[in-house]
């Protein structure tokens, strides 16, 4: 848009002197390619300071210039509108008089560009030594200075000029009693201008300030000056703020432009990558045709600039301390909107065009959820909305309806046990609680992984001299409030025979500890194990058809039905069938088991029925459901201090060996399921 208005300016000259090389048209996209091109080469050999601090002078001479020609009226330049400062053109100046079906709006998006500057200083912020000092300084000193200025130029411009006049010295009046217009008052009749095709005047003459300026080339200079740093400073910092967004590789292809070259790190590519775009748009070669658009994006730009200053806010995080004395979130709020609203007003079409593509770049980011990390308001507001939400869940009762099984589960590793954690992930995901404990690990490798295998779990690691006292640990102290685990989950201990029984009586006393507190457990036995960390290949998960569900304890049926319920609410497991057995007397043992507790000389007849019990359940089982590809089966009691680890143990191997994938579930005596849905 600048390299653009340069070459009007350049092409009007030319045209002056009869010297256009085609037409207006073509010899504007043609001084428009040269300059682009110059100015490529000024970015790329990294002389851009030098250049600009040349600009910056002439461009002050120029102004200066323009306001010394205000007070120096001339009788020469009066039929071209010019009679130096008049209250009546500036009472006649002062409304709108909008020609040729502009409005306020239209002529906004042409003039908004030149206001865009401000944030030039933001954009090079790697390139200042202090640019939490000079960023807030330069920005707000560049709008009061820019300001100023604008509004001085338009005042002067609208005191001295008319808006419409001939040229034409012979357009004399000599009665000016009955005149009503300004021009009319100082001796000139324009009147003729009302019928259109007059050249000079504030509504006709781009080169007004020519015109009123005490040495008129000194102008020229100015508005070379101002659009060439202005498009220089384009062409420098918005390479550099795309390479900073290339080098976090957030989106595919880009990361080729996240290279730097020399001591400075100049982003070469992305000078070349903005020399296409900004070639492209100038052989467009009309500036009110280019404007518009530039104007669009920068008020979507300025929007979320404004909603996110807003958001950090709204999230009240400790690390967002605005500096400024008079910052106000609402005012960032209302400056949000309202470049939302003047985006719409000045063009519907092209505002939907660009907010389409907004939300596709954010939703792009959103789903592929990028490796990296800018500390933004979005993780400080979701970190107060679940505080707020956790605290306030703590003053609700519980209910059975709204019961979730919240799975602590100790899975070591996470990527030793792929196949325990996304069984469990399958039925909490989007539901309930996930937290995998491990006792001495690493905590920040294995948190990526779970994020990677996109299963939803945190990772809570302690350090403890053994497995049960990390448990207890874990069970104790895991969770927050009412987001808490309530269910232990854990893999079976294949190896429990072979090895230490030492590590059976912890094994065995964690599965009493979670009872005593209140803790449901699900135990996952896989013919091959759990721990995978010495293969490679595909887990049992791949394919799922039948799954089964069996229940011998009025206790515990509830959680039993609750999570084949719940896996086949997932896709992965929506085409299977799910068969409940309820099991009553087995084998015709007709015994009441509860009067062999009663005395001590009928405790190894408790002890032989129970073990028969789970002989003949794997029996059935193995008859009834040898072919389904989870079996999910209340797991038997053992009554604490009465039963050895060992024995409990045995009974869980008999009633576990040579199935399909089974799960054993026993829950915390707590309703978890309603008769009605």
């Amino acid at each position: 848009m600048y390299v653009v208005g340069f070459a009007e300016t350049v092409v009007e000259m030319l045209n002056d002197v009869d010297a256009l090389m085609f037409d207006e048209l073509n010899d504007i996209r043609i001084v428009g390619t040269l300059t682009v091109i110059l100015l490529l080469g000024i970015s790329v050999a990294g002389m851009e300071w030098e250049a600009k601090i040349v600009l910056l002078v002439i461009l002050l001479g120029a102004i200066a210039n323009f306001f010394i020609g205000t007070v120096m009226p001339s009788e020469n330049k009066k039929p071209k509108g010019y009679f130096g400062y008049q209250t009546a053109i500036l009472v006649e100046n002062f409304g709108p008089d909008f020609r040729d079906e502009e409005t306020f709006f239209s002529v906004f998006a042409i003039f908004f560009p030149a206001a865009t500057g401000i944030l030039a200083g933001a954009n090079i912020s790697g390139d200042l030594a202090d640019p939490q000092s000079a960023i807030p300084k330069g920005t707000l000193l560049a709008i009061l200075i820019t300001g100023l200025t604008y509004v001085a130029v338009a005042i002067s411009t609208g005191a001295t000029i008319v808006r419409d006049a001939t040229g034409d010295h012979n357009d004399t009046v000599v009665d000016t009693v009955n005149c009503t217009d300004a021009a009319c008052t100082l001796g000139y009749d324009f009147s003729i201008c009302e019928e259109g095709g007059c050249k000079y005047g504030l509504m006709n003459d781009f080169q007004v300030m020519s015109l009123v300026s005490a040495f008129s080339p000194l102008i020229s200079a100015g508005i070379f000056s101002a659009t060439l740093s202005s498009a220089l400073a384009s062409l420098v910092s918005a390479p550099k703020v795309f390479q900073a967004l290339c080098k976090d590789n957030i989106y595919p292809g880009l990361s080729v432009f996240a290279k730097g070259y020399g001591k400075n790190n100049e982003p070469l590519r992305g000078y070349v990558l903005t020399f296409c775009i900004g070639l492209a748009f100038i052989l467009i070669a009309e500036l009110n045709v280019i404007a518009p658009i530039i104007s669009n994006f920068f008020l979507a730009s300025y929007a979320l600039i404004n909603f996110s200053v807003f958001h950090a806010s709204l999230a009240n995080s400790p690390g967002w301390r605005p500096s400024f004395k008079y910052y106000n979130m609402w005012v960032s709020l209302a400056g949000a909107i309202l470049c939302f609203v003047v985006m719409f007003v000045i063009n519907w079409w092209a505002a939907l065009v660009t907010l389409l593509i907004v939300l596709a770049l954010y939703i792009y980011v959103s789903y592929k959820k990028p490796d990296v990390n800018w500390g933004s308001s979005t993780q400080a507001l979701i970190y107060n909305q679940a505080l707020t939400h956790s605290l306030n869940l703590t003053s609700v009762e519980e209910h059975v309806k709204n019961f979730r099984p919240q799975c602590l589960v100790l899975a070591g590793y996470p990527n030793s046990r792929p196949a325990l954690l996304q069984l469990v992930n399958s039925f909490t995901k989007n539901v309930s609680l996930m937290v995998c404990g491990h006792i001495r690990t690493d905590y920040a490798r294995c948190q990526r992984w779970l994020s990677k295998k996109r299963i939803k779990a945190f990772y809570a690691p302690v350090f403890a001299e053994n497995m049960r006292y990390g448990a207890q640990l874990l069970l104790q102290a895991v969770g927050l409030g009412r987001l808490k685990p309530n269910t232990l989950v854990m893999g079976f201990k294949n190896n429990w025979s072979d090895g230490d029984m030492r590590d059976v009586e912890n094994y065995i006393n964690i599965i009493h500890d979670a009872f005593d507190l209140q803790f449901g457990v699900v135990i996952l036995r896989l013919l091959d194990g759990l721990d995978i960390s010495h293969i490679q290949g595909p887990g049992w998960m791949a394919s799922h058809k039948l799954v089964e569900v069996h229940s011998v304890s009025c206790v515990s049926a509830g959680l039993t039905l609750l999570i084949p319920y719940l896996l086949t609410n997932r896709s992965k497991w929506g085409d299977c069938r799910i068969r409940v057995f309820i099991g009553g007397k087995i084998n015709r043992i007709d015994h009441d088991p509860l009067i062999a507790h009663q005395t001590g000389a009928h405790l190894h007849f408790s002890c032989d029925f129970q073990t028969n019990r789970q002989i003949r359940l794997n029996e059935l089982l193995r008859e009834h459901s040898s072919s389904a590809k989870l079996i999910v089966i209340s797991m038997p009691l053992a009554r604490k201090g009465t039963v050895s680890s060992a024995l409990y143990m045995c009974w869980l191997e008999t009633l576990s060996k040579d199935l399909p994938p089974l799960l054993l579930v026993r829950g915390n005596h707590q309703s978890v399921l309603t008769f009605y849905s």
